[in-house]
């Protein structure tokens, strides 16, 4: 995998937000991943976990854009972390720090492990 699949994967997932449907963002995520999301304290555990975080952060009309990004590969496994801004369909944004990891499950790459936080400063 290069780094434009990997950034790819990232616009794949920026992409579904857009569609405002939690059903189409979670199907990105694998069925154990764990999410831990920006703008929520809970831990979010699988599919319907995850669902639910995106059914609330998708009413926000979120677009995301990166300002950072630092990519890894190894082997089956695509690291993508850095920095990131949200901006909402309010007029607000919020910047985080956000980590994708990816996994190659055989026919396709899904995110096992997402941790995204706001700034502290």
């Amino acid at each position: 995998m290069n780094e434009n699949e990997i950034t790819a994967l990232f616009n794949e997932w920026n992409k579904a937000l857009k569609t405002e449907n939690p059903e189409k963002v979670a199907a990105l995520y694998a069925s154990n991943a764990i999410l831990l999301p920006t703008m929520s304290n809970q831990v979010r555990h699988n599919h319907e976990e995850i669902k639910d975080y995106f059914v609330h952060f998708l009413q926000k009309g979120p677009v995301g854009s990166i300002d950072e990004s630092n990519l890894r590969t190894f082997g089956l496994l695509a690291i993508n972390s850095g920095i990131y801004t949200f901006a909402f369909k309010d007029g607000t944004s919020v910047q985080g720090r956000f980590t994708f990891v990816y996994q190659w499950n055989g026919q396709r790459w899904q995110i096992i492990e997402h941790h995204s936080s706001q700034m502290p400063e």
